[in-house]
């Protein structure tokens, strides 16, 4: 009677084994715990010798660990917050995903790779991942800072602009060298109409939703929260907690086709309002935690290490995109938007990374016969090795803010001392 809860239940447990074993070593280590969750991913995924956990059920739990931790940040953002670096994100990230797609382009060209594959690839490089930039920053203590502010709503631009390419492609797919567009490609009016058409509806799906949680949200949840706080029942209280970015979450992408990330998001600003909102952040704290590295863990279980034998060079050069080439892009666009320089390295460094969503879009360009397989690879090795890399970059990062803060200080020291002489 319990043989179909099985393989949730082992891969649950061995998933958390594992991450408690590999996080112990790299803290024991001085490396962060999160090179611990993606060896331990290796280790229990389908490409190493010994236990083999599901590899289909454990992304669905490390979505619920994005969501989660989604949510929490949007606790600690406010709509204020978001509207004030909107000048900066929307442009920057637009921007920043245009030249990294044209990077490795001109990359893949040298490869032979036709345009179609390039753009899949290049588009999935480009996005970086919600969870990893969010555990960077609550690692430096820098996320309610303004460069942490910058940081977070350039990945929320970054998430829509994913949501409308997933909703382009299949439209593109047979124009690009694909199948199965789902378009009528007999006609290219026909085709241009139903892209617009698609667009169209997404973007009006997606202010529909914001305008139901700034409308209605904002003061059915506060409610239904002071509701449940009046019960003094720290159970029902942590089931609100849970049930609210998940439900709101599971509501955004079923009802309006919006990612769980962005509802859960937008369902924490929210909450965020509340007075209950500290509380609430405690409650999912552990929830967090434990769902966060069943994320790192799934995504290494999707690593094959033969390919770092097989394509090292096209390896390092997709890792150098991800690393260098966004990183670079990134800075000087933050520069050229006139941002002190703490920030533009905070948000290059924030970026140098891929996930989640470079694993949708590589799925889906290789259902659309857009990406071959090796690009699916390519990705998977980008992201472990990115993810793997990037906490040390934000160390250096942290390192070199606090130089230029001690810097710019002697020089605001010695002017003021000699200011009056002159």
């Amino acid at each position: 009677m319990l043989h179909h809860a099985v393989a949730l239940i082992s891969t649950m447990a061995a998933s958390l084994v594992y991450a408690l074993a590999g996080g112990y070593i790299a803290n024991r280590l001085r490396l962060p715990p999160l090179l611990g969750y993606l060896l331990a991913g290796i280790a229990v995924g389908p490409f190493t010798p010994g236990f083999v956990a599901d590899a289909r059920l454990a992304p669905q739990l490390a979505e619920i660990g994005v969501i989660l931790l989604m949510f929490g940040v949007g606790m600690h953002f406010s709509l204020r917050d978001l509207l004030a670096v909107r000048n900066i994100a929307i442009p920057g990230a637009l921007v920043q995903i245009a030249v990294s797609v044209a990077l490795t382009y001109g990359v893949n060209h040298f490869w032979g790779w036709p345009f179609g594959p390039s753009l899949v690839l290049g588009l999935a490089l480009s996005v970086a991942s919600t969870v990893v930039l969010l555990r960077a920053l609550e690692a430096e203590g820098i996320l309610g800072s303004p460069s942490g502010r910058i940081a977070v709503g350039w990945l929320v631009v970054e998430d829509l602009v994913t949501v409308l390419i997933l909703v382009m492609l299949p439209a593109l797919a047979t124009s690009l060298g694909g199948e199965a567009g789902g378009a009528d490609h007999t006609s290219p009016d026909n085709n241009v109409t139903q892209i617009v058409a698609a667009l169209g509806i997404i973007l009006g799906k997606f202010i529909g939703f914001v305008l139901l949680m700034m409308v209605v949200g904002t003061r059915l949840l506060p409610w239904v929260v002071e509701q449940v706080a009046a019960t003094r029942s720290r159970e029902l209280f942590t089931l609100t907690a849970i049930a609210a970015p998940i439900g709101i979450g599971f509501g955004a992408a079923k009802i309006f086709g919006l990612s769980f990330a962005l509802g859960a998001f937008f369902a924490g600003v929210v909450v965020g309002e509340s007075k209950h909102n500290h509380r609430t952040a405690e409650e999912m704290r552990p929830l967090q935690d434990a769902f966060t590295a069943l994320f790192f863990v799934a995504m290494g279980m999707l690593f094959d290490p033969e390919i770092l034998v097989k394509q090292p060079l096209q390896v390092l050069a997709v890792l150098a995109i991800i690393v260098f080439g966004k990183s670079a892009i990134t800075f000087m666009v933050v520069i050229l938007l006139r941002q002190p320089i703490s920030s533009a390295l905070v948000v290059a460094a924030s970026v140098a990374q891929i996930g989640e969503f470079s694993f949708i879009l590589a799925e889906l360009g290789i259902g659309l016969r857009l990406l071959p397989t090796e690009g699916q690879s390519l990705i998977v090795a980008g992201a472990l090795l990115s993810i793997a890399f990037n906490p040390f970059l934000m160390r250096a990062v942290g390192a070199m803010r606090k130089r230029l803060q001690t810097v710019q200080s002697l020089a605001s020291a010695r002017d003021s001392t000699h200011g009056p002489t002159a």
